[in-house]
């Protein structure tokens, strides 16, 4: 498989519209190229690239910052002397100074499949900057490691933020590349726009349904996205991040578990499989212990559930539903623990005025369901599925591949 980064390194056809032009690049840690050269080293040594300035999006260019609302300054990169401007500081928009430093943008995302995953956002961002001030924009795309499946509510009117960059479910099941021209559509944006596509991507293939299992190596794109397993159950798990409970910050499986000091796990796992069996089917639930060194829970042991969805032999990829996973294990802790303080209230991704799950979910429907003691999970497919149905449609006319 070759990402879009490296067609166009190997391309001089492709890289042909680019003389002349002052060239930007919107880049990770996880932005690196076959051989683990970052994009901006590759690009910045080809020869008829003249690389201008360079943008990272949240928790920096260099990955550093952790956590939500930890934000990134602008600097001038030591080695190729560039200036790098945060995308995740001040604003969120490259702006002014930014915006006169280039004239093509490439962006080079390793994204997560997952509405809540800002990189999207971010997308959607500079597509509509460059529309405004006449740029370019070239989204040098790369593989969905979530797949093509779709699951979870789509954001309702008014709940656009950060982590909401639009009407679309949980998970989307669509790459980088695909998801720009959709934005464009649907926000109806003038922009020049280019899809440097993929070649060899089959997401429907397993084992890893669209990530290029013993060809790629994996570089978290965030410091807390380690494997290909947490790429996979975290349209589920990063909803953790609005409840009290721990989801594995400060362990070494972050967002593919979940527990808290005061919970039963085994009662959880056991209500789970009471109330709603058709939902856990293609992963494994495991019975854990942890102490997390730092965020939530720092310093005291848990008990807790760990998801796991890496073995073939009882991983399905279509029958894996991690949102339904996550819902169902909120579900059968609020019926153990009825006055459990299970929502957590913070200012969460710059939204102050809203709980965070219902920020997470685009609306406060998974969270009403959760607390309704009369809901049951049929109730919830009720209005869940008719959503997943309308985007497999509306998606349809966008995917390359």
């Amino acid at each position: 498989m070759k990402f879009g980064i490296d067609r166009l390194l190997e391309d001089a056809n492709l890289r042909a519209p680019l003389a002349g032009k002052r060239v930007a690049l919107v880049a990770h840690p996880a932005s690196v190229t076959r051989d683990l050269t970052h994009s901006l080293d590759a690009l910045m040594a080809c020869g008829d690239i003249r690389v201008t300035a360079a943008f990272g999006p949240q928790h920096g260019m260099r990955g550093d910052k952790q956590d939500n609302m930890v934000e990134s300054r602008d600097y001038t990169d030591p080695v190729l002397g560039v200036p790098v401007f945060s995308l995740y500081g001040d604003q969120r928009r490259p702006t002014g100074q930014a915006m006169s430093t280039f004239d093509v943008v490439l962006i080079d995302l390793q994204d997560l499949g997952c509405r809540i995953y800002t990189f999207i956002t971010t997308l959607l961002y500079v597509i509509e900057a460059c529309a405004k001030d006449g740029k370019e924009v070239w989204v040098l795309d790369r593989p969905n490691p979530a797949g093509r499946p779709i699951e979870g509510l789509t954001l309702r009117a008014g709940w656009e933020s950060f982590v909401g960059a639009g009407p679309m479910p949980m998970r989307h099941g669509m790459t980088l590349g695909e998801l720009g021209h959709w934005f464009i559509d649907h926000y109806k944006i003038d922009v020049k726009y280019r899809v440097i596509a993929m070649e060899g991507y089959r997401p429907d293939e397993a084992p890893g349904y669209g990530w290029p299992i013993g060809e790629r190596t994996w570089v978290n794109p965030s410091p807390n996205a380690p494997n290909l397993w947490m790429a996979r159950a975290y349209a589920g798990t990063v909803m953790v991040e609005g409840a009290t409970l721990s989801e594995g910050r400060g362990t070494t499986r972050p967002l593919e578990l979940f527990g808290a000091a005061d919970i039963n796990a085994r009662d959880v796992m056991a209500e789970m499989q009471r109330l709603a069996p058709h939902w856990l089917g293609g992963c494994k639930l495991r019975e854990i212990w942890f102490e997390p060194t730092f965020h939530k829970w720092e310093g005291q042991l848990c008990h807790g559930v760990q998801i796991h969805c890496e073995d073939p032999a009882y991983y399905d990829h279509e029958a894996f539903k991690p949102w339904r996973v996550q819902a169902l294990a909120f579900k059968a802790i609020r019926r153990l623990y009825p006055d459990y303080e299970l929502w957590r209230e913070f200012s969460y991704e710059y939204v102050f005025d809203k709980l965070a799950i219902d920020v997470i979910n685009g609306s406060p429907l998974l969270r009403e369901w959760v607390d309704d003691p009369n809901a049951a999970p049929g109730d919830l497919d009720a209005i869940t599925v008719p959503d997943e149905q309308a985007w497999a449609a509306e998606r349809a006319k966008y995917l390359l591949y």
